[in-house]
This record gives structure tokens, sequence and C-alpha cells, in this order.
């Protein structure tokens, strides 16, 4: 517990809201920065909570616009990204690489590698 005074406030360009806490005291705190859950009720008291740092899954295998991975979940996972400026080629590329994820997931199950699920 530490005393100190916090200000709230809102930023005019993006309308995003701030909160600023200055202690009255030198507390011996180990600095951290990270993703968090913030809370500011009515009556001005703050929560902040810090989130789980988010694990990443590796992929099983990886293509020019999509990847194909396993979650820790045991769900399956097929991610695909196009910038704006390739949209012309999107149906094609889309299909394209969802065939070659579905045929390389299929040589996983003739090779014995059975994919859990």
């Amino acid at each position: 517990m530490v005393d100190g005074m916090m200000s709230f406030g809102k930023l005019e360009e993006s309308g995003l809201h701030t909160a600023d806490f200055q202690t009255y005291e030198d507390a011996p705190i180990e600095p951290f920065s990270g993703r968090c859950k913030v809370q500011a009720m009515r009556g001005g008291n703050v929560y902040i909570t810090e989130c789980p740092k988010r694990i990443k899954n590796k992929p099983m295998f990886r293509q020019d616009h999509s990847s194909f991975s396993l979650g820790r979940n045991g769900r399956y996972y097929f991610l695909f990204w196009m910038s704006e400026g390739e949209l012309a080629n999107l149906p094609g590329t889309l299909v394209r690489e969802a065939n070659e994820a579905a045929a390389k997931v299929s040589g996983l199950f003739y090779k014995g590698k059975k994919v859990k699920g």
C-alpha cells in the first residue's frame, strides 16, 4: 500500500482514457510493463490486473499467405492473411492455399503421423 495522487483524463486526438498515479513515498516496487485489464469505477477506485502472456501455437506448416497449427486447446487453426493490394488475387490464393493445407494434412495421415482429434 502506498499513498499518492491519481489523475484521470482523456486524450483529445484519439479519445482514449488515461490514468496517472504519483506516489508520495519511495516504494520498493519491481518495475514491469505488460498487457493489463484496467477498471476505473465511478467513485474513483482503480483496479489493474496483469493479463497472462499469450502463448503462440507453433505452426505445423506455413505458406506464403497462411499457416496451419494445433492449438493448446486441441483445436486446429488455418490462418490466412493478405494485404489489400492483393485483393484481386484473394479468392484464387485462398482456395489454392486451403487445398494445399488439406493435402499436407492428408499426407500426415498416410505417413502414419496421425493428427490428433
